[in-house]
């Protein structure tokens, strides 16, 4: 049998994991010799990733897409032939990147599909020193998505964040800069931006104009210009989940593979969900099919 490492953070999403490890186990076990390793607090994760990636075929963690994140920053350290396959249980309380992997939806469906699904290499972003799976963003906007309760966007929708950011209109910050990327150069100021390889983002899945491929070494881009009026965010909001230019010319969208922003001020970024940093200046890279990750069939 090939080794697999199970690597495991028991108090993501609430503790969800808590007395479903040993039905994960029995899945994981049917196709693979199977080592357990329960993270020991941040940072462990891309640690244990890339120190004992070379014993394993295959490494499936379990928690949130913060886990996941940790898992996937550990092997980018690595030369790619060094890299194993990644399989993910989501077990977080936001789980966007699952969205993205076709899978059943239940821890167990998940360790069925970790363990015997289709591994199939996706995009990894480098942001200055880090890296991203999913998506890089910053300004006015960027937490609203996590702070949303999960059952206000299940019934509202996307008016689910309007109603959250019309509270924050009279605070929202543009910042002025210039952003270079495949196509030429902006130079305009931008209250909110992000870069995605991604159909979901803070638990809202959105239907892009045209078609997210997570291989396909190009990123999603959106930047936003300051709104002035509710009616205004529920533009703005349409336009990202579409990934599309809206019609006002407050959000401008585009494809590149790689990207540099240069403000005046420092701006605080997140990356897949966690603060990122604050920077002045980035320079946003997509590495092409850097990581495989098993998807469900």
């Amino acid at each position: 049998m090939d080794k697999l490492l199970f690597l495991y953070n028991l108090h993501a999403g609430k503790g969800m994991l808590r007395g479903k490890l040993a039905p994960i186990l029995d899945e994981l076990a049917r196709d693979w010799d199977v080592t357990i390793h329960p993270t020991r607090g941040p940072g462990d994760a891309a640690e244990t990733a890339r120190s004992r990636a070379g014993e394993f075929k295959r490494i499936v963690c379990s928690g949130g897409d913060g886990t996941l994140h940790e898992v996937v920053t550990g092997l980018m350290a690595l030369p790619p032939q060094a890299r194993p396959e990644v399989g993910y249980i989501p077990a977080g309380t936001t789980n966007d990147f699952a969205k993205n992997l076709s899978l059943p939806g239940s821890l167990i469906g998940d360790a069925a599909v970790s363990a015997a699904g289709v591994p199939r290499p996706v995009d990894i972003g480098a942001f200055n020193e880090k890296h991203f799976i999913y998506i890089a963003a910053f300004g006015a906007f960027t937490d609203v998505a996590y702070n949303t309760p999960q059952q206000a966007k299940s019934m509202l929708g996307h008016l689910a964040y309007v109603l959250e950011g019309a509270t924050r209109l009279g605070s929202i910050q543009p910042y002025p800069m210039e952003v270079t990327h495949d196509a030429g150069v902006l130079r305009d100021s931008f209250c909110y931006g992000m870069v995605s390889n991604t159909v979901s983002v803070g638990g809202f899945k959105g239907t892009p104009a045209r078609p997210v491929a997570l291989d396909d070494g190009l990123f999603e881009v959106a930047l936003v210009r300051q709104p002035q009026n509710p009616l205004q965010l529920q533009g703005i909001l349409k336009a990202l989940a579409s990934m599309d230019s809206d019609e006002g010319g407050l959000v401008t969208c585009f494809r590149t593979s790689r990207l540099t922003l240069t403000a005046r001020e420092a701006i605080d970024w997140t990356l897949d969900g966690e603060f990122g940093g604050s920077c002045r200046s980035v320079e946003i890279v997509n590495h092409r099919r850097a990581i495989t990750i098993v998807y469900g069939k």
